[in-house]
């Protein structure tokens, strides 16, 4: 068992930060409430141009740890973290994520009973602007050699959810700082060539969605896992050949659906069409997915043709959404 005395700090907290004045205090307080309090929380701030190294300062807690960079993007601040982080344990939250009480707890608790494992996660649900829970994660559970399964999807869906061993992070080299995008993913699968992960079966790690609609990102997105594929096919790639298509069939529906989120503008409807095409080209059962695969086209086809029309349902259908919570409450 791993010792917990006071004077050892058992988990290293990262948070990179960016101009996130309007999320960060949230994302600091929900570290700060976890039920296990045996940890350090550094902070790096990436050359923010905001407030939020303000308000970080304001928040006084002897556990916090704050650095100021020039702004150099996520991966390079995840790496400057790791390299000032004590703990025997690591785990990286996006500014504007958050995490449930127990979430520490119960990943630490996973891996000290189960010391193969370097990797413990637990399942996500989506918050909006507001930290309202708008939809549930895939909530997969995968134990052991995970390598497979994660490279036909990424399970753990983003970069707040994992509590890894140090030295697995730091055998590996941290972060790929050439990657642009799907840094997170890359390192999930490199930790799982080699290591065990372990699962922890609850909603623990909320990913906020924020609306962008700066459609390049999404094909810079599409660059990036392409990118991190095909590395990781290397690795094994004649055991794994099999489901290559399947791969690119589940990252182009999710780019497809990702592309179809509001706002909507009829350059994102483009890029989706794209996306779609690549997920049935890959697709081997789209004959069973042909109900699916027309909701999605039906909608890109109203985003080219009648951009406002879906934004006024979509109004509307929250709207009744709000109306019936609220009957329902009083």
């Amino acid at each position: 068992m791993i010792k917990s005395t006071l004077d050892v700090t058992i988990i290293s907290v990262i948070i990179p930060a960016y101009n996130s004045e309007k999320t960060i205090k949230e994302t600091i307080q929900s570290v700060l409430n976890q039920t296990f309090t045996n940890f350090e929380l550094i902070i790096i701030n990436d050359g923010s141009q905001d407030s939020t190294l303000d308000i970080i300062t304001q928040i006084k807690d002897p556990r916090i740890k704050v650095f100021s960079y020039p702004n150099a993007g996520g991966n390079v601040s995840r790496n400057r973290g790791l390299n000032r982080a004590v703990g025997e344990f690591v785990s990286f939250l996006d500014a504007d994520d958050l995490w449930t009480p127990d979430k520490l707890k119960s990943q630490l608790k996973a891996l000290q009973e189960n010391l193969t494992a370097k990797v413990a996660y637990s399942w996500t649900d989506y918050i909006d602007e507001k930290s309202e829970i708008v939809l549930s994660g895939t909530h997969v559970t995968a134990n052991g050699d995970v390598y497979e399964k994660l490279l036909v999807t990424n399970f753990l869906e983003n970069g707040s959810n994992p509590l890894i061993r140090r030295e697995a992070l730091i055998e590996l080299g941290g972060f790929d700082e050439s990657l642009c995008a799907a840094q997170d993913w890359d390192m999930w699968l490199r930790l799982a060539c080699k290591f065990d992960f372990i699962c922890v079966p609850s909603a623990q790690t909320l990913y906020r969605i924020i609306a962008n609609s700066v459609s390049s990102n999404l094909v810079r997105q599409e660059k990036a896992c392409l990118q991190v594929l095909e590395k990781a096919y290397k690795e094994r790639s004649l055991a794994l050949k099999n489901i290559w298509n399947l791969s690119l069939a589940n990252l182009y529906k999710y780019l497809t659906c990702k592309a179809l989120q509001k706002p909507f503008n009829r350059q994102k409807g483009l890029t989706a069409a794209k996306f779609l095409w690549n997920y049935v080209l890959n697709d081997s059962s789209r004959l069973q997915h042909i109900t699916f695969t027309s909701k999605l086209l039906l909608k890109i086809l109203i985003i080219l043709l009648m951009p406002s029309l879906l934004e006024s349902i979509t109004n509307q259908r929250k709207v009744r959404s709000q109306k019936a919570e609220t009957l329902f409450n009083t």
